[in-house]
């Protein structure tokens, strides 16, 4: 994977963790609402930038595992949780890294 993917990525991330961090300090503070949060993904262009760093992440896979690891990969990733299905209504207790 070419080191400026990588940097690119790692910074789409980085800003989008300390942005969100931010807007929900803002929000537990009354100084920010769901508007502020929508407006940020969309003027940010969040669902594409995010998108970009899972195609980056996913090409780098594709070339390093073999097809049964990255069909046991994709297997896996489709049981996430995806906002506006039933399963993804509840809050997570534990968000462990």
């Amino acid at each position: 994977m070419p080191l400026n993917e990588v940097v690119a990525v790692l910074q789409d991330l980085n800003e989008f963790v300390v942005s969100l961090d931010q807007l929900g300090s803002r929000q537990a503070f009354g100084t920010a609402d769901e508007y502020t949060v929508g407006k940020f993904v969309a003027d940010w262009d969040v669902a594409r930038r995010l998108s970009r760093a899972r195609r980056v992440i996913s090409v780098a896979l594709d070339a390093q595992l073999s097809e049964d690891e990255n069909a046991e990969i994709d297997a896996l990733c489709d049981q996430g949780r995806f906002y506006g299905t039933h399963s993804a209504t509840s809050t997570p207790t534990d968000q462990s890294s």
